[in-house]
């Protein structure tokens, strides 16, 4: 499909959304439909480690401070349709405003609308979602944090949670990823866990990203997927089972989840599930870092 009829079958679809896909070269906003890519570019230059999102707004970790773009109503939604002209036109001007955190290498919203970020030495504090001051979770720097999500904190040394304005440990080791929704997941360098009576274990391997559809009910998944090095893994609802979906020389790193499931890889690829197979869209650029939707209204 060439990109000028891509553009028209985005432009007559309800209900698209607007993805957000860290990288090394900045922010890139995708515009997306189903299975289907619309417009794409850059809306924000900087280096990003990692990219959130709530229903109200989008926050990023970069090189210098965590920096959130306040969303206008229902901005997680576009029912506008894609505009003329090739599909990776530059995105109109949004701007990101910084937050006094500093260089942050994670960022998460939890279910409260609180910010939470972590540094490169193992800080993590909150930003209350009526607040402007951030607040340490501890006296003390916690190993090196890889992912953040909802109130899970995945770290070198394992899980914490944020508890009580602090951060109590979890379980684990060596998390690599983390999901929060539903049913708490982390990807370990020795396996793919739930969260139930303790951690326990899922599939065995080196798991590199995990995630679940954040509109998913405590103590349920409905759709989640877990990645190695060569699979990517995704969650039968109806058989309570984790099966092979694809197999990929790619590194995917991040899931997103509208009306199908998105994900990005390391290279700079979008994917979108398509009848049981991967749509694939490159973004140009490299270094991707994460992928965030915001909740729609």
């Amino acid at each position: 499909m060439d990109s000028i009829e891509e553009k028209r079958v985005y432009g007559d679809r309800g209900g698209a959304v607007t993805a957000y896909v860290a990288s090394a070269m900045g922010i890139v906003r995708v515009r997306v439909a189903g299975d289907t890519v619309g417009e794409f570019g850059l809306c924000e230059r900087c280096s990003a480690r990692d990219v959130t999102a709530s229903r109200d707004a989008v926050a990023i970790a970069t090189d210098e401070d965590v920096r959130v773009l306040a969303l206008e109503d229902g901005a997680g939604t576009d029912h506008s349709g894609g505009d003329d002209g090739d599909a990776s036109v530059a995105a109109e001007e949004e701007t990101f405003v910084g937050t006094g955190f500093g260089p942050a290498v994670a960022v998460s919203y939890d279910d409260d609308g609180d910010l939470l970020a972590a540094d490169p030495d193992g800080r993590v504090a909150c930003r209350a979602a009526d607040s402007s001051e951030w607040t340490a979770l501890a006296d003390e720097t916690v190993a090196p944090v890889r992912a953040i999500d909802g109130d899970l904190v995945g770290t070198a040394d394992g899980v914490y949670r944020v508890q009580d304005g602090g951060l109590d440990h979890a379980g684990l080791t060596d998390v690599r990823d983390i999901s929060a929704a539903g049913v708490p997941l982390a990807a370990t360098a020795d396996g793919l866990y739930k969260l139930g009576n303790g951690w326990m274990a899922v599939l065995e391997g080196a798991f590199n990203a995990v995630g679940a559809d954040p509109r998913s009910e405590p103590g349920q998944l409905v759709r989640a997927h877990a990645v190695t090095d060569e699979t990517i893994y995704e969650y039968a609802p109806n058989d309570d089972a984790w099966r092979e979906s694809a197999r990929s020389t790619d590194s995917v790193i991040g899931f997103g989840y509208g009306e199908t499931t998105y994900a990005v890889t390391e290279q700079g690829a979008f994917l979108a599930a398509s009848d049981g197979e991967w749509r694939t869209r490159t973004l140009g650029v490299k270094d991707v870092t994460g992928i965030a939707i915001p909740r729609r209204k």
